[in-house]
């Protein structure tokens, strides 16, 4: 079956080039140079792809994607733009679109996405197509990013997810390792099965065994009934442990002989319980470093490392900020019942000057905070934290100081707290022990 794909291209010869390169690829290719044209032709045919620049003389890409998705649902729509375009490529994505690409780019870039998607469409019968209705929105669980490493990250999750191999998940606070170890979950032959999150560094030492392996009604003195662990209850599926640096070295030890030996026992039990389980495990700490200081074992590591994955910094991929501000918006908007619809000019600059050292976290705090204190339908400059709006000079130099500005975090979280380390080590997501650390690493005094 040929997949057809109608470009729409005021630009002539660079549309052709653009078809005749397809066509030498096999698909079926149709070239129309005005959205008039376009809009005849998609009402006659139905057609796999389309792709329409942004800005066409006589129309937007916009109101085309619009206009061939209400005539054809399943219509997969990719943008062609201008880098200054991006912003509303992005409301595109939200819209429906399939992608964009930025301009100027090589003919292989646009075949890689529509190859990945031919993949699906070649499963599938012809299109037909169908009269005007409206199409139903898919939430996206996560924003994957289009900027290049951010596909190269998206391709290692997609990659290692397909496997059976454990994962080391590495990077900075707040950057998202959970949401990455849910998309592993979710590319794997697991995804029907359980995805249990541990937070390592919230189980008390005396009490982990417990929680890892279960325990028998009588084992000790509260185990009123018997209780299924973590590891128990991820059977089949996925068990993802957070901040595994934490963990003490005897629960290391109990660790390592379950990922030999596939098999648990239950405090006060006897009886060993065979378990099938994944592990993903995440830390923002350098565990190589913490094995050659003997805080962590080397055996350990290397079971958890089979692959390593390290999730890039927001202030490495400001190419997704656009995406990212969108995401986080809805969602704010959503939680508060408001219908806040932009970002002043002067914030989005502020926002892509800016380092974030929160990470995404930082960023989806500032927005839901912005959103909540805005009146009208743009976020105005007023309502941004001074530290986003006026960064220390040291954000713009080379040698920027994470650890100054995460000294700064952790004392605006405990300002914003009264000084109550529990919720400011939740509203840092991190422990109390590591709040404790930091505080005394940084000199921070109450």
């Amino acid at each position: 079956m040929a997949v057809k794909i109608h470009i729409v291209e005021d630009d002539v010869a660079f549309g052709k080039m653009l078809g005749a390169f397809l066509e030498k690829k096999g698909y079926e290719i149709l070239l129309s140079t005005t959205g008039e044209e376009a809009r005849e032709v998609l009402k006659k045919q139905a057609f796999h792809f389309l792709i329409t620049d942004l800005k066409l003389p006589d129309d937007s890409g916009l109101d085309l994607l619009h206009f061939g998705q209400q005539l054809q649902p399943d219509l997969k729509v990719i943008l062609m733009t201008g880098y200054a375009d991006v912003s509303t490529a992005v409301k595109a994505i939200k819209r429906g679109a399939l992608d964009y690409i930025s301009k100027p780019f090589r003919p292989e870039e646009l075949l890689m996405v529509i190859d990945e998607s031919d993949k699906e469409i070649s499963k599938k019968p012809s299109p037909k197509p169908a009269s005007p209705q409206n199409k139903k929105a898919v939430e996206k669980s996560f924003v994957t990013g289009r900027s290049a490493i951010s596909k190269k990250f998206n391709e290692y999750l997609k990659l290692v997810g397909s496997t059976q191999m454990n994962v080391l998940i590495e990077g900075e606070s707040g950057t998202g390792k959970e949401v990455a170890a849910r998309a592993i979950h979710e590319y794997s032959n697991r995804k029907d099965q359980p995805f249990i999150a541990v937070d390592c560094g919230a189980i008390p030492n005396e009490i982990a065994a417990s929680e890892f392996f279960g325990h028998v009604k009588g084992s000790f003195t509260g185990a009123i009934h018997d209780k299924k662990g973590h590891f128990e209850a991820a059977d089949g599926g996925t068990l993802f442990l957070d901040e595994i640096g934490n963990l003490s070295y005897e629960n290391q030890i109990q660790l390592l002989r379950v990922l030999q030996e596939r098999k648990i026992k239950p405090v006060g039990s006897n009886t060993e319980i065979e378990v099938d389980v994944r592990i993903i495990a995440a830390t923002n700490e350098n565990l190589s470093e913490a094995v050659a200081q003997g805080k962590f074992r080397e055996d350990l590591y290397h079971r958890l490392n089979e692959f390593s994955i390290e999730i890039p910094p927001l202030r490495h991929r400001l190419d997704d900020l656009y995406l990212f501000v969108e995401y986080f918006l809805d969602e704010a908007n959503q939680s508060l019942h408001k219908n806040v619809l932009r970002l002043s000019d002067t914030v989005m600059e502020a926002f892509k000057k800016y380092n974030w050292p929160g990470n995404l976290r930082e960023l989806k705090n500032v927005i839901k905070r912005s959103v909540l204190l805005t009146q009208g339908s743009e976020i105005p400059a007023e309502v941004i934290p001074n530290e986003v709006l006026n960064p220390p000079q040291e954000q713009n130099l080379s040698d920027f100081s994470k650890e100054k500005h995460e000294k700064q975090l952790i004392i605006n979280a405990l300002r914003e707290t009264a000084n109550n380390k529990t919720k400011a080590a939740k509203l840092l997501n991190i422990t109390r022990k590591t709040l404790y650390n930091k505080m005394a690493q940084y000199g921070i005094k109450l």
